[in-house]
């Protein structure tokens, strides 16, 4: 799955987005997972910035 995500990043209209990885801690177990997002370039520091 992760193989398509990034031959669509690489394609001529794909080259204005980037893949997102951010660590949320859970409140009811306190365990860590991980939310991956595909974002416009120009909105991932905005999207890192809320929680």
């Amino acid at each position: 799955m992760a193989k398509k995500v990034v031959a669509t990043l690489r394609t001529a209209s794909g080259k204005n987005f980037a893949k997102v990885i951010r660590m949320v801690r859970s409140g009811k177990t306190g365990a860590y997972t991980f939310k991956e997002n595909i974002v416009p370039s120009d909105q991932v520091k905005d999207f890192l910035a809320k929680k």
